[in-house]
C-alpha cells in the first residue's frame, strides 16, 4: 500500500466513523417513541443517562445499545475493509475515534452532541472484546456502589488505558495507535466529565435514579 493510500484510507476511516458517530440515538429513540427531547431537561445532555431522567427505561436501554452498536460498528466495518485489502491497519482505531468524536460532536446536532461513555464502550467492544468487558465491569462496580453515573464513567475512562497496556503486554501485542486512540477517547471523556467532577466535588451530583431539575 502506497503512503497515499495509507493516509487516504486512514482519513477516510475517520470520516466514515465521525459519520456513523454523528446520529444520536439519544434523539432519533425519543422522537421515534413520542417522548421529550433529551437535550430540553435534566443536563441537556443527549445521551442514555438523560433519557432515562425523563423516566422511560426502555428509551434509555435502546439509546444505550444504539450507541454502543455504532461505536462497534465503526470499527467492524473497518475491519472488513481491511480484510479486502481495501485499508491498512491504521483504519481500525482510527473509524472507532472518529465515531467517538461523532458522538461528541455530531454533524447533525450542530456539533452539540453527548459524553461518548457508550460509543467508546462499543468501539472498545470491536477492538477487544475483553478490554470492553474489563471497563464495562469497572463501570458497574462504581455504578453499583456509589449510585453516580458519571463518576463510574470518570473511572472507567481512567482505567480503560491501563487495562488496554496490561493486557496486551502480556502478549506483547501492544499497537501504538491504538493505544494513543484509547488514551486520547479517555482524556476526552474526563474533558466531557468536567461539570461533573465539580459537582461531585461539592456533593452536588445528582445519582442514579433521581430526577434532575
Amino acid at each position: 500500500m502506497s503512503e497515499f493510500s495509507f493516509i487516504g484510507g486512514s482519513i477516510l476511516a475517520l470520516v466514515l466513523g465521525y459519520l456513523i458517530g454523528s446520529v444520536s440515538f439519544a434523539v432519533v429513540v425519543s422522537r421515534v417513541m413520542g417522548l421529550r427531547d433529551p437535550r430540553s431537561f435534566g443536563s441537556g445532555n443527549p445521551g442514555a443517562t438523560n433519557v432515562l431522567r425523563g423516566g422511560n427505561k426502555l428509551a434509555a436501554l435502546l439509546t444505550l445499545l444504539g450507541d454502543a452498536a455504532k461505536g462497534w460498528l465503526a470499527v467492524a466495518l473497518a475491519a472488513w475493509a481491511i480484510t479486502q485489502g481495501w485499508l491498512s491497519g491504521a483504519a481500525l482505531p482510527l473509524a472507532g475515534l472518529g465515531a467517538f468524536l461523532g458522538h461528541l460532536y455530531p454533524l447533525f446536532l450542530r456539533f452539540r452532541g453527548g459524553k461518548g461513555v457508550a460509543t467508546a464502550l462499543g468501539v472498545l467492544l470491536a477492538l477487544q472484546p475483553w478490554l470492553a468487558l474489563a471497563t464495562a465491569l469497572t463501570w458497574v462496580i462504581v455504578a453499583a456502589t456509589t449510585r453516580y453515573s458519571s463518576l463510574a464513567a470518570i473511572m472507567a475512562a481512567i482505567f480503560a488505558p491501563f487495562y488496554y497496556l496490561l493486557g496486551n503486554n502480556v502478549a506483547w501485542r501492544i499497537n501504538v495507535l491504538t493505544a494513543l486512540v484509547i488514551v486520547f477517547i479517555s482524556v476526552l471523556l474526563l474533558a466531557r466529565h468536567h461539570e461533573n467532577i465539580a459537582r461531585l466535588l461539592a456533593g452536588k451530583e445528582s445519582r442514579i435514579g433521581s430526577k434532575k431539575k
